[in-house]
């Protein structure tokens, strides 16, 4: 983290620094002490965004659930 706000120069003020692993408390407190805006995407939060904008993944099944229509059943004409 400390190399990456050192990376930042000139007119940047913001930067999102990803890993596949997660930030320990160390990275979070050099982050968010910056004088820039540092966005941390750990692994996690990284297959959430993949899952919710599907980036990279594929729907291999999809299961039908089923409800009892209680209208049906309460129907007078049967």
């Amino acid at each position: 983290i400390r190399n990456f706000i050192g990376a930042m120069s000139g007119d940047t003020r913001k930067g999102i620094f990803v890993t596949t692993s997660s930030f320990d408390e160390k990275a979070k407190n050099k982050a968010s002490s910056a004088h820039h805006t540092i966005i941390l995407l750990d692994g996690s939060k990284l297959v959430d965004l993949m899952h919710k904008y599907n980036v990279g993944v594929q729907t291999k099944n999809v299961y039908e659930v089923k409800a009892i229509d209680n209208d049906f059943f309460d129907s007078e004409e049967i």
